[in-house]
């Protein structure tokens, strides 16, 4: 295995792919428990993990469920997660540079983890080496603890009592909290905590989440109009902070 133009060793990227595939794989086992426990049937349970292959946004759907949300609106918090997705495939076309023909396929990955490796590559070819193992690795392990946490959700009881519906979002903030580099990403990403886990008590399960994505358009609007008061150059900091 080799490295090119003076990278990342082929070696080194393949162990962070598969470390970073075989740690968030695993949490496919709650989704499967929760997923049950939400009264999702084996089919539709794996049907999820196998075609959606997102997991916060699957973890969303069936959240809301459970708490007995219109699936309707369970359906429409799960979409908004999932469009992050759409930006991510927006900056990895550009990367990986792949043929036509092989695009759709690789659509499936890109999520948070297989962005997150890629991007942290120096090379296109140890990008496309960290997004292929990562999203094999993830894809695989996914589908099957999916499974076996469906399977084995009534020997387990009470997903509540355990905490497995909490693996999921616990992940999804572990991958997030790095790359909140800058002041804007960091006030987007506590006003949608604040309104998303204050509107629990109050509104339908599945709604919160819905409002909370409000966050980012309404920072960035407060921050443009911040910007034409002050001028270019007294916002230089804050622009430039964490880049």
């Amino acid at each position: 295995m080799r490295s090119e133009d003076g990278g990342k060793p082929d070696a080194a990227v393949v162990r962070d792919a598969l470390g970073v595939g075989v740690a968030v794989g695993l949490s496919g086992f709650a989704f499967g428990v929760t997923s049950a426990g939400s009264g999702l049937t084996l089919l539709q349970t794996c049907a999820l993990s196998l075609l959606v292959f997102t997991g916060a946004s699957q973890f969303a759907l069936v959240g809301a469920l459970a708490g007995g949300g219109n699936p309707f609106t369970a359906a429409a918090g799960a979409f908004f997660l999932g469009v992050r997705n759409a930006f991510y495939g927006l900056r990895l076309s550009q990367l990986l540079a792949l043929p036509r023909a092989v695009r759709p396929f690789a659509a499936q990955w890109v999520i948070d983890e297989t962005t997150a490796v890629a991007l942290a590559q120096p090379t296109r070819r140890s990008v496309r080496i960290g997004f292929t193992v990562t999203g094999l690795t993830l894809y695989v392990l996914w589908n099957l603890t999916t499974l076996l946490g469906a399977l084995g959700a009534d020997a387990i009881g009470d997903t509540d009592a355990w905490g497995l519906d909490a693996a999921g979002p616990a992940v999804f903030l572990a991958l997030l909290a790095p790359m909140l580099k800058t002041t804007t990403e960091r006030v987007v990403a506590g006003i949608a905590v604040v309104l998303g886990l204050g509107l629990l008590p109050v509104l339908p399960a599945g709604v919160p989440v819905l409002v909370a994505a409000l966050a980012a358009p309404a920072v960035l609007w407060a921050e443009g109009r911040r910007r034409g008061r002050t001028g270019p150059a007294e916002d230089d900091d804050t622009v430039g902070e964490g880049r």
